[in-house]
């Protein structure tokens, strides 16, 4: 499994960051394969609809943080984002 590689100029993750998120995205990934599973199996909506629930709680947790780590180095480039940037970002986050 290939690690977090030294971060380049402009790099929205600082390495620990970018391996947290990794793998976070990758055990989404298998919540994901498990849906597929679960449908292709016939197995009970109601299991289905539990697991899709967890994943998109995931998904959301997952956005908010690279959220954070794009306003945190945004801060720590002393590079505010404007207001309009902001907004992008959420509405983005939130489609």
């Amino acid at each position: 499994m290939p690690t977090a590689s030294a971060p380049t100029p402009n790099a929205p993750f600082d390495p620990s960051e970018k391996t947290r998120i990794i793998h976070r995205l990758r055990r989404l990934e298998g919540q994901v394969r498990g849906l597929q599973k679960m449908v292709e199996e016939d197995r009970e909506c109601r299991d289905i609809l539990t697991l899709l629930s967890g994943v998109r709680s995931a998904l959301e947790s997952v956005g908010e943080e690279i959220l954070e780590a794009y306003l945190a180095r945004c801060q720590a480039d002393l590079e505010p984002p404007a207001p309009a940037q902001l907004v992008e970002m959420v509405r983005l986050l939130r489609k």
